[in-house]
């Protein structure tokens, strides 16, 4: 396809599935374009798989998608081999971006791309669709970058919703830079921050043993949701100040204890 003209259209996809010796099978890892698939080195019961961009982008009028299935006792984990830069484009309209996730019952996945960065100019819609079953497990980490440095941002709309046994707990939209419904960077929002990110932690434990709303630092709260899942949200002057603070949270999670404030 001519990029220049109509941008890039790329699918990927990802299905996990227990092996019956104990391990997780990839019967499917298939990507094509800018989205290309790597299996590596796991550990235990766990798959692993990196995302790695094999051209720049996303590119103005390009469209990606991404998916990831994980059967019932499979383990996985995503993450990306750098950071995702969206950039302008020759071809007309915004870029978008879909990621979607199935987690079957008693299945796990852990989705913790590098950052996502908006680069000035641009015009990305991205959209993460999470569907859990009743005793799956979900790790979803996302970041977001409003510019690169001593950079005004692109225009980036960011929609994540997450169902969790059939039931929506979470439906939100984000979106920032020029164009954007106005108070984007304001008090409300950004406060002048211009990194800014969400963990979503989705555990069977937490029905029983319910988490309790609190700030964890001036620019970070954990916010219970309807169902057996924390929503982590932080802005930061910075993406490594981003990263440790989501980071920090996580590790408090991975420890079965409870984030506090930092």
């Amino acid at each position: 396809m001519d990029r220049v003209t109509a941008g890039v259209t790329a699918h990927a996809r990802i299905v996990a599935r227990a092996d019956g010796r104990g391990g997780t099978a990839l019967p499917v890892l298939d990507g094509d374009g800018p989205l290309a698939l790597r299996r590596t080195r796991g550990s235990g019961d766990e798959a692993r798989v990196m995302v790695v961009g094999a051209m720049s982008g996303p590119l103005g009028g390009d469209r990606f998608t991404l998916e990831a299935r994980v059967e019932q006792g499979a383990r996985l984990s995503v993450g990306s081999a750098a950071a995702t830069i969206a950039l302008p484009g020759q071809a007309k309209g915004e870029a978008r971006y879909d990621v979607r996730l199935d987690v079957a019952d008693g299945a796990e996945l852990r989705w913790t791309p590098e950052q996502l960065i908006s680069a000035g100019n641009s015009d990305l819609r991205v959209t993460t669709r999470a569907e859990v079953g009743s005793g799956g497990r979900l790790v979803l980490r996302e970041e977001q970058v409003l510019g690169r440095a001593g950079e005004r941002p692109g225009r980036l709309t960011s929609r994540l919703t997450l169902r969790v046994a059939g039931r929506t707990v979470l439906d939100q939209e984000l979106a920032c830079g020029p164009g954007a419904p106005g108070g984007w960077d304001g008090p409300a929002v950004l406060a002048g921050h211009r990194s800014v990110g969400q963990l979503v932690v989705v555990r069977p434990e937490f029905a029983d043993r319910p988490i309790a709303a609190r700030m964890l630092g001036e620019c970070a709260a954990l916010v219970p949701l309807p169902g057996p899942a924390v929503l982590v949200s932080v802005v930061a002057p910075d993406a490594l100040t981003l990263r440790r603070l989501l980071e920090r949270a996580l590790t408090s999670f991975d420890r079965g204890n409870e984030p506090h404030r930092t």
